[in-house]
């Protein structure tokens, strides 16, 4: 395996990678740190009560944070730019009724990221170079959320806006302190690729 996920299996097809422990870290790092962004739902905190969490209603306001809003974006745009009056009702109605659960997704598919890497961690043998990691076709498709959720994240930490951004990245000076960050972007952006194909039929 050469860095990215290969597909395995017969009928049900998995993927499976080899990680060093440098991409182990930062690809665990990430997750960890996208969970935290997204912050706990109403059932993870203390003394919350079940049923009135299963009720909540989420907020009607996109997030301010210009990450957040990527991974929880209004409903309704204009081709243009922001949504009109109309538009903003509807996607503030849209939100409130949807984004609690869209967090709940988000979150369960980011834990399974570090949940699966943890396990490939703690089965290797000792004094393995590196870790095999497999995954099954649902565990492949749980993955694929959570690795695009953590693009979009870096993606605005980076102000990246369309191609032609990503291009003028390449040109950053190799003491740029964005330049770590545009290497995780890149690196998950093969990932995620290579994550796909072994999913297509």
């Amino acid at each position: 395996m050469a860095g990215y996920f290969e597909p395995v299996g017969g009928d049900e097809r998995g993927a499976a990678i080899a990680l060093d422990e440098v991409e182990w870290s930062i690809l665990r790092s990430v997750s960890v740190q996208v969970l935290e962004l997204i912050g706990p739902g109403p059932e993870e905190e203390e003394g919350a009560d079940p049923l009135a969490a299963l009720f909540a209603e989420g907020p009607s306001e996109p997030p301010s944070d210009p990450a957040l809003a990527r991974l929880f974006p209004d409903a309704y745009q204009t081709p243009d730019g922001p949504p009109d009056a109309e538009g903003q009702r509807l996607s503030a109605e849209f939100r409130r009724f949807t984004e609690g659960d869209l967090r709940t997704q988000k979150r369960e598919r980011l834990l399974e990221v570090v949940r699966t890497l943890d396990t490939a961690r703690s089965t290797a043998p000792t004094g393995a170079d590196g870790l095999l990691l497999t995954l099954r076709r649902e565990q492949s498709e749980r993955w694929v959320g959570a690795l695009n959720d953590i693009r979009l994240v870096i993606g605005a930490r980076l102000e990246i806006e369309d191609d032609s951004t990503v291009e003028k990245l390449f040109e950053l000076p190799d003491d740029d302190p964005r330049r770590p960050m545009v290497l995780a972007f890149l690196w998950l952006g093969g990932l995620l690729e290579s994550l796909v194909e072994t999913l297509l039929p």
